[in-house]
């Protein structure tokens, strides 16, 4: 009884004193057992900036406002994606001409490579597609979500996914929105040093009707370097990945500032298209009659209405 009435003047009883010769000893060898070592340091940009979630937004909605419609020529290099499978079907690169008008009006022309004939038409009024391919004489009609289980790459092709390339939409006015502010660390090989990209990412959600559960529309990526999309992920109802596109570094084609590549992957139609701007045009006048295609006598035409 008396050991436990014991105390020292700041309150410390006893037996925490009778422990404190045999403490020392152990961090002492702690001490010794303990090491530091350098670790790399990333190197940041230059120049970071800095936006509100709102100004983003403001940024990307006026930016939406002043477009009407593009041209470009690009050229193309697809793969077929078998993710369950593991494998990927590269193609020969072939040129491209597409066209954009709002609300979400394509017109995509490929051609073959060497002979330059024509391997596709895909024309869009905003809902409706029609997909003719001549080598083989075959068309398809459907809405623009439709999809496709074609082994053919080609024939999986829909209007959406270009649009959403070629064009970073604006945000609807049903549509929430929020920003992480985010740093990626990736290593240069070449000069064997790590880099820091620091990014905004904008979520952009919608609720659902009649609930308090949001469900996602898309996340686009700005670098803060200089506050451009590099990167677009855009999702189906159900939350899946319905496309993702990859810009490269954005380039001066006669006054208009876009990206010199786009890499546009499908995973739901199975492909990836890497697209390379060879010539781009903002706001030409565009018909109604140019996003639209007949689909010739003869041919087999698959409707996936």
């Amino acid at each position: 009884m008396w050991f436990g009435r014991l105390r020292s003047p700041r309150g410390t009883t006893a037996l925490a004193l009778l422990s404190l010769p045999l403490l020392l000893p152990m961090t002492g060898c702690l001490s010794l057992l303990t090491s530091k070592r350098k670790l790399p340091i990333p190197v940041a940009p230059a120049t970071v900036q800095t936006a509100s979630a709102e100004q983003l937004v403001a940024q990307l909605n006026a930016s939406y406002s002043k477009f009407e419609s593009l041209t470009a020529t690009v050229d193309i290099q697809a793969s077929r994606l078998k993710a369950k499978e593991g494998t990927a079907t590269d193609y020969p690169t072939f040129r491209a001409n597409i066209l954009i008008r709002k609300p979400e009006m394509v017109r995509v022309l490929g051609r073959l490579p060497i002979v330059q004939t024509e391997m596709f038409d895909l024309a869009s009024d905003g809902t409706k597609f029609t997909l003719v391919i001549p080598h083989y004489s075959k068309a398809y009609e459907g809405l623009n979500a439709s999809k496709g289980n074609s082994a053919n790459w080609y024939e999986n092709l829909r209007p959406g996914p270009f649009y959403s390339a070629m064009v970073v939409k604006g945000l609807a006015e049903d549509e929430l929105y929020s920003v992480i502010n985010e740093t990626i660390t990736t290593e240069d090989a070449s000069k064997k040093h790590l880099i820091a990209s620091p990014d905004y990412l904008l979520n952009v959600v919608r609720r659902k009707a009649n609930s308090m559960e949001l469900y996602p529309v898309r996340v686009i990526r700005f670098r803060r370097e200089d506050l451009l999309p590099y990167q677009q992920d855009l999702y189906d109802d159900n939350g899946n990945l319905k496309t993702q596109v990859v810009y490269g570094v954005y380039k001066d084609f006669g006054g208009v500032k876009y990206p010199g590549t786009m890499t546009l992957r499908d995973p739901q139609n199975g492909y990836q298209l890497v697209m390379t701007v060879e010539r781009v045009t903002l706001n030409p006048a565009l018909t109604d009659d140019m996003f639209q295609t007949k689909v010739p006598n003869g041919y087999a035409v698959t409707n996936l209405h």
